[in-house]
């Protein structure tokens, strides 16, 4: 037996609110092969998740009380589909959107296979977009983009469907993968480089590649020497083993978790996982104003892509380095316990 070291976030100090984002370990499953590209994942969950929400450490470790607000300050929404959004109770949403802005003026990209724009709780929300593959629009025709995109910044108390992290943020949409969901390492690259260059704060990537790549870091690289926190997706083969851009220096990998604060089956882990966020039977925006539940660390990601835009709302620059992308990481990240969980050979 050997010791396995994963890095669990638990509590993330923002002014008085804290946001807790936990897991734990899942056993091996064999992996895929390493020189595809692919989304993360590309199957959907067939099933609702329970009502319960256990938010306790599934590992035993113990867990701070968050300092939640008052319940004169607790939010209420008009989204019919809210109660369906198990983890926005999960990573303790109500106690963070009272003291942040819910990422008003702050630019998210989503690399992916497109946003459906029209769509009734994302209409708006797009204000560049560019189509890097062959498929004849930026449009969604896949499903995964939209669903990153209603995660990250659904519009909330419009009457409509769910409520996003940072409802008051705009998107940058960065269609890489083509209507079946195909992409390669250079149009991701391209695709990052574009959006720094359109001003993004945050950039989602929920796509993995298990082989590096020089041309991708080099573009991981430029955006946080720019300022820009890029997030992305630890993959879903159930391995400690890397993918990529996720286990890039710059960027934060993301592991998904199920509502017992446990390791999502598919979901890859290890000390090279920087961060696991609810990603299990996860309710969001479809192309054609629908909506559906999906599984997997692309959803995670989102999670996370839409908490680091909040934080850029509150963050201050602590280094006198003119950047905050390094402060919203620390938020993320030093808040973290790190656990040593009994793996297998």
């Amino acid at each position: 037996m050997k010791t396995l070291r994963f890095t669990i976030p638990v509590f993330i100090a923002v002014t008085l609110s804290y946001v807790l984002i936990s897991g734990g370990l899942a056993a091996g499953i064999p992996a895929a092969s390493g020189n595809m590209v692919k989304l993360a994942p590309l199957t959907q969950a067939e099933m609702p998740p329970s009502s319960s929400v256990d938010n306790g450490s599934a590992d035993g470790s113990i867990l701070t009380n968050p300092v939640m607000a008052t319940p004169s300050e607790v939010l209420t929404f008009n989204d019919p589909y809210r109660e369906k959004q198990w983890a926005l109770s999960q990573i303790q949403m109500q106690g963070l959107w009272p003291t942040a802005t819910g990422g008003a003026g702050i630019l998210v990209a989503i690399l992916d296979t497109g946003i459906d724009q029209d769509h009734e709780d994302l209409e708006g929300k797009v204000v560049f977009e560019a189509n890097l593959t062959d498929s004849p629009a930026p449009g969604d025709v896949y499903g995964h983009g939209t669903h990153i995109a209603g995660i990250i910044a659904a519009y909330s108390n419009n009457g409509v469907g769910i409520v996003g992290v940072a409802p008051e943020c705009q998107l940058i949409n960065i269609k890489v993968a083509d209507d079946r969901g195909r992409c390669d390492a250079s149009r991701i690259a391209r695709g990052i480089i574009w959006a720094v260059d359109k001003g993004a704060n945050v950039i989602n990537v929920s796509i993995e590649l298990g082989e590096p790549s020089p041309e991708l870091e080099e573009a991981v690289n430029y955006a946080w020497g720019q300022g820009v926190v890029i997030i992305a997706a630890a993959g879903n083969e159930g391995t400690q083993s890397p993918v990529y851009p996720a286990a890039y220096e710059h960027c934060i990998a993301v592991a998904a978790t199920r509502q017992d604060n446990t390791l999502a089956p598919l979901s890859n882990y290890g000390d090279w996982v920087d961060a696991a966020a609810p990603g299990f039977n996860i309710y969001s925006t479809l192309p054609d104003d629908s909506y559906g539940y999906k599984s997997g660390t692309s959803f995670a990601t989102a999670y996370v892509s839409g908490l680091a835009a909040l934080l850029f709302g509150v963050v201050t620059d602590t280094n006198d380095n003119g950047r905050l992308n390094d402060e919203v990481r620390a938020a993320l990240e030093e808040s973290c316990q790190l656990t040593c969980i009994n793996g297998m050979d």
